[in-house]
């Protein structure tokens, strides 16, 4: 037994953590101020205050019983809440947490649809402005609607 000492060797050791502050098993969430002032920062920040006025202004008049107008909400409300989740993950630098996914892919076909939806919502919207149920306010809140889907054009005589 007068070996056993001299062949075993004994060492100490902490946690890896144990010196440090402790770390949590969620990403470090930092704000990206720089996105703010980016072309895409701008012109998602336009997208959301231009989506929020065209539902508004639709929701704000009694448009269930035109089924045009239908249309006209879901597309209107659906890319404005897609947008709001897209500036989050783009301010909160989310998506260079999911690496694996290719997001000027899906930003360029997602403002591809949103363009082509937003185009029919536009037309259906104006097609749908004179409509046979009106009630007061209503026709100028559609036609604002209208006009915030569509480019800016000047029209002859204006």
């Amino acid at each position: 037994m007068a070996e056993f000492p001299a062949k075993v060797r004994t060492q100490t050791s902490t946690p890896a953590g144990a010196h440090g502050p402790a770390r949590s098993a969620l990403p470090s969430l930092a704000l990206d101020l720089g996105f703010l002032r980016s072309f895409l920062g701008l012109l998602m920040m336009v997208e959301l205050v231009l989506g929020l006025l065209v539902w508004a202004l639709i929701a704000s008049t009694y448009y269930q019983p035109i089924p045009a107008y239908g249309w006209v909400m879901f597309v209107a409300v659906f890319f404005w809440l897609i947008t709001v989740i897209l500036f989050v993950m783009y301010l909160l630098q989310l998506q260079m947490k999911l690496h694996m996914i290719p997001w000027s892919v899906v930003v360029m076909i997602f403002n591809a649809a949103a363009t082509v939806l937003y185009v029919t919502a536009f037309i259906t919207c104006s097609a749908a402005v004179q409509s046979l149920i009106r009630l007061p306010g209503d026709y100028d809140k559609r036609a604002a609607a209208s006009v915030t889907h569509s480019p800016q054009v000047d029209t002859p005589g204006h």
